[in-house]
């Protein structure tokens, strides 16, 4: 099975992350057909050296998109999913890790499993050391489950999805839709009739030390506001659930931090 791996990068990625995450992608035990990197506007002479490395070494895997100025990551993926070569695209960050069985794992379920569109799996977040977990993000594993999950919170993990792009483009593709642009794709798809399914499996390491501050403040309130506000202008959510979400969201995204903390360690996360 032919597969694209799309991964878009930005100036503010560090370079010795964004090398680690190349290599083990192509070190996989099942290797994808394709690697497309967007380059999300102009990088720094670093990552441009990082991916220029690979982009030697492996001429016919690597196809590298420029695109002129920054755009965001919501119309940046949107360019990438049009942009891949195969029906079968992978979604990868440019600062995670892949574990080398990673895509083994997702393409033999897809070839087990026709009738599913989405293909994630759990994710180990670490500070500094791969070795080093701090929490595991668990999702449902099956579509019914995932469907009702994501009423109330994200039901994938994004960096770990592998989707049919005929079944991302019946919802319309990615939008912008900044910190969201995946959990507002994933409804959307969910509307369409999409079928989804996780792996119970730590596929992929992700860098979780600035979690906190990125999912806190009056700023990322309303920007999830404004999405559970679409969830029930779309009939995903009824008014009731729009005020549970909201109501649920307010002290804890306005609450401090190290309440956060003891709010993901013993119930967001395992």
């Amino acid at each position: 099975m032919n597969f694209s791996v799309l991964i878009p990068v930005y100036r503010k990625e560090r370079p010795e992350y964004f090398k680690v995450s190349l290599e083990s992608i192509v070190k996989q035990t099942f290797p994808p057909s394709e690697i497309l990197v967007i380059k999300d506007g102009p990088l720094t002479v670093e990552l441009n050296t990082v991916l220029n490395h690979f982009t030697d070494k492996y001429p016919s895997l690597f196809n590298v998109i420029s695109l002129p100025e920054q755009i965001g990551l919501g119309k940046a993926l949107n360019i990438g999913v049009l942009k891949c070569s195969y029906e079968i695209i992978a979604r990868m960050d440019s600062d995670d890790i892949c574990r080398p069985i990673r895509f083994e794992k997702q393409i033999n379920f897809l070839r087990q499993h026709p009738e599913i569109d989405v293909i994630g799996s759990w994710i180990a977040e670490f500070k500094n050391n791969p070795l080093h977990i701090v929490s595991i993000r668990k999702v449902p594993i099956i579509h019914d489950e995932i469907f009702r999950f994501g009423k109330f919170r994200n039901p994938t993990n994004h960096m770990t999805v592998i989707f049919k792009r005929s079944a991302v483009m019946r919802a319309g593709n990615y939008l912008s839709f900044h910190l969201f642009e995946d959990y507002y794709l994933w409804v959307r798809m969910l509307m369409k009739g999409a079928r989804f399914a996780n792996i119970p499996e730590n596929l992929v390491f992700v860098r979780g030390g600035s979690m906190f501050d990125r999912r806190s403040g009056a700023e990322y309130l309303k920007r999830e506001i404004n999405l559970h506000k679409r969830m029930l202008d779309l009939g995903f959510i009824t008014y009731w659930e729009f005020l549970r979400n909201i109501l649920v969201r307010i002290p804890v995204r306005l609450g401090s931090r190290n309440s956060l903390k003891i709010l993901y360690k013993n119930y967001a996360r395992r």
